[in-house]
């Protein structure tokens, strides 16, 4: 009779464990079992087995009562309410301070179901109360923090982490267009960002040449997977260059000293600074780096230093 759901579950996750929701709401499953149990809050499917799966509609309906609860809602109250009365109570209690998880409870849900129109839908609704900056710092990157963690626990898919990133490098792209037609306003250094060789995880990347755009230095976008010698092309046409590399998951753990002593020996000199950021910067031996190289720990981190 489950087959059907189990199989789904191997494919496009539409049909979650008791695992999933804990991990996409952050409510314990103990702590879901005993609001099905006592509370009726949700009413789940059964395998063969007798093992619990929910579909979307009891994952958005656990993330609204995820969100009044967090707000001070008893569950015993919310348990009382119809279906109809929890999403319109979760419109009315959103303030600033909760907007932003509310946010990210829908594009989860868009992520979820691969609806492009609920993510346009949150994202206009967030851009008319904040910036982008705001957007992407408080919203996208907590968001994309998850999902690696939701990824790594085969509760969603690659082509649900594709999904919902190649949306926000849409958003990205539009803003960085918008900054680009404006006039330079500094010369003293150019920025040059690109990412290592076989590096594919360009978010950050492109969220930090909005930055550099939008405080008025000329950039140069050069993007994934990208040779060292081909880097050094660049020293003919400008002057001095900062050159940001991002690092996720690229060069190998063993090999990133060697790749940071690479590029200061080719790249350093007449100015040149190297800005190193991503998951990877703490595997460099900062003993052994020049003085024109830098180590970043966060986005926010080297905006300032900008």
């Amino acid at each position: 009779m489950f087959n059907k759901f189990e199989k789904t579950m191997n494919n496009i996750k539409n049909v979650f464990s008791i695992k999933d929701l804990e991990n996409l709401s952050g409510i314990k499953a103990h702590t879901i079992r005993i609001w099905e149990k006592r509370y009726n809050v949700l009413q789940p499917m059964r395998t063969d087995t007798n093992i619990r799966l929910y579909d979307l509609h009891s994952l958005q309906k656990l993330l609204n009562i995820t969100l009044l609860h967090d707000y001070g809602y008893k569950i015993s109250k919310i348990a009382t309410y119809s279906e109809e009365k929890i999403p319109s109570l979760v419109r009315e209690i959103i303030t600033t301070k909760n907007a932003n998880n509310h946010a990210i409870s829908d594009f989860k849900m868009a992520m979820m179901n691969f609806d492009q129109d609920l993510f346009f839908k949150t994202y206009d609704w967030l851009i008319a109360k904040k910036t982008f900056k705001e957007v992407f710092l408080q919203v996208f990157v907590p968001l994309m923090n998850e999902l690696g963690l939701l990824w790594q626990t085969d509760t969603i898919t690659p082509a649900h982490e594709h999904f919902v990133s190649y949306l926000i490098k849409q958003k990205l792209l539009i803003n960085i267009e918008q900054l680009q037609t404006q006039p330079v306003q500094h010369h003293d250094k150019v920025f040059v960002l690109s990412l290592p060789m076989n590096e594919i995880h360009e978010l950050g990347l492109m969220y930090l040449h909005y930055e550099i755009l939008l405080q008025g230095y000329k950039t140069v976008y050069l993007g994934e997977s990208m040779p060292i010698d081909n880097l050094k092309v660049l020293k003919n046409n400008f002057g001095p260059i900062v050159y940001i590399t991002y690092m996720t998951v690229q060069p190998d753990r063993e090999a990133i000293d060697n790749y940071v002593s690479t590029m200061e020996s080719e790249l350093l000199g007449d100015g040149t600074q190297l800005w190193f950021i991503g998951r990877l910067v703490e595997n460099i031996d900062r003993d052994k780096i020049a003085s024109e190289t830098h180590i970043f720990q966060s986005i926010t981190e080297l905006v300032d230093a900008i």
